[in-house]
């Protein structure tokens, strides 16, 4: 989405900058902030409305057909030859997207030990991560160019989107969470999975496994009878109200920078070419913020962390917005990306922890479909104040809302290093 902006802009699809806070002139969403927006449209409806499909049909199951889905909307996209087409579109692929972090989060939290879990989300975001420069090296080739007579935009869209079929034959090899089984009163199953999981474990180190230690569970923590409408009464109503601001605010820190590279680099006075080439450095570091975080995932209490990464993100903001040689520009940005993706790893690690395992997944789209809901008017309202009040503007609001995600999850966050799924969700 962030690499491709210069080329909907070249290819004459959408203005740069929003003629008002809400993208409107004319007819339509005209600024590319319309088309940021469309995709987290997208997102909202896929973690708010279908984040129940990995709670009834099972995690490994909605992982691989939300992928798929998303690959059908992004190719159709590709070969769009209008505005609202391309927005209709990406929409479409933004709900695959949304039900697919929902996913992933319920299912990585539910298969990892309790002492590694933080340490689980950092690798998967490493690889997730490792994608962005990936995208922004391909966008920097092919952008600026129309290979064949096809715009190059179009072409970054469907090398992303055959990519994705990949996870068609991944799937084959990954097993379905046994806490879902459990939750689902499928004890066998779950069983069996687990006999494998440790089955393979074992072969692959070479030696016994230690013995599993023993959480005191109830009967009723075991049958999964929890119902979403739950998360709206205690224990859970101050974790959902408490996820709900996190993710309203968090939103304009974190995609407000990391949507908006390319175009924020122009403001400052870099060339679009030059722009694409600065956002490909600032990319390949990326997946070091995960990869940092690995080495402490599990060592803080993951609000903390939450905390004290959104006030990098606030300070470091505030310092990019000064500068204007290329330099200090470049360093600033690889530092607020690594302090970005710090954030991503542990509050996709946190959410996923707060909720019992029955609504795991919807619990966690419904709080996820907050940022979502914020992103649609973020990416207008800053592209309204890079037209209005400049780079500072944008980094001003940037930093006031990483102030909110202070507020929130340092008073209210509640602990969960080092605890059972089972025991935080009760």
């Amino acid at each position: 989405m962030t690499y491709i902006g210069p080329g909907l802009i070249r290819s004459g699809f959408f203005l740069s900058a929003s003629a008002s806070p809400f993208g409107f002139a004319g007819s339509g969403f005209s600024g590319l902030g319309g088309f940021v927006s469309a995709t987290f449209a997208g997102l909202f409806i896929g973690t708010l409305v279908f984040g129940f499909a990995a709670d009834k049909f099972g995690r490994r199951t909605i992982f691989t057909y939300s992928l798929l889905w998303y690959t059908a909307a992004s190719i159709v996209m590709a070969f769009e030859t209008s505005a609202p087409g391309i927005l209709a579109w990406r929409m479409m692929a933004g709900i695959g997207i949304g039900v697919e972090l929902v996913t992933i989060d319920a299912y990585i939290a539910e298969l990892m030990p309790k002492a590694v879990r933080g340490r689980a989300f950092a690798v998967n975001q490493v690889v997730q991560f490792t994608a962005i420069p990936v995208v922004a090296l391909i966008a920097w080739l092919f952008v600026p160019r129309s290979p064949l007579g096809i715009d190059g935009w179009r072409w970054v869209v469907l090398i992303g989107s055959a990519s994705a079929v990949f996870v068609w034959f991944i799937r084959r090899r990954i097993p379905e969470s046994p806490r879902w089984l459990i939750a689902r009163g499928r004890l066998g199953e779950a069983e069996r999975m687990v006999a494998q999981m440790e089955g393979r474990v074992a072969a692959e180190s070479g030696g016994e496994l230690a013995p599993p230690s023993r959480e005191p569970f109830t009967e009723s923590r075991l049958n999964g009878r929890v119902k979403f409408t739950q998360i709206f009464f205690p224990p859970y109503l101050g974790r959902t109200l408490m996820l709900m601001i996190f993710h309203l605010a968090q939103t304009i820190g974190y995609y407000g920078f990391a949507s908006w590279v390319p175009a924020l680099l122009i403001a400052s006075g870099i060339q679009t070419t030059a722009s694409l080439q600065y956002s490909f450095i600032i990319a390949i570091f990326a997946p070091i913020g995960p990869l940092a975080a690995r080495g402490i995932a599990d060592r803080f209490e993951r609000k903390w962390q939450i905390v004290w990464s959104a006030l990098s993100i606030g300070a470091l903001g505030l310092l990019f917005a000064q500068q204007k040689q290329a330099g200090w520009l470049i360093l600033l940005g690889v530092l607020l990306t690594c302090a970005n993706n710090w954030m991503s790893v542990a509050f996709h690690t946190y959410q996923a922890e707060l909720f019992p395992t029955a609504v795991r997944a919807q619990a966690v789209g419904f709080v996820y479909s907050w940022s979502r809901f914020s992103a649609i008017f973020t990416s207008l309202m800053i592209g309204f104040f890079l037209e209005e009040f400049g780079v500072h503007g944008v980094f001003t609001l940037m930093a006031a809302a990483m102030l909110m995600v202070v507020l929130a999850i340092g008073v209210f966050g509640p602990r969960t290093r080092g605890l059972a799924l089972e025991s935080i969700a009760h």
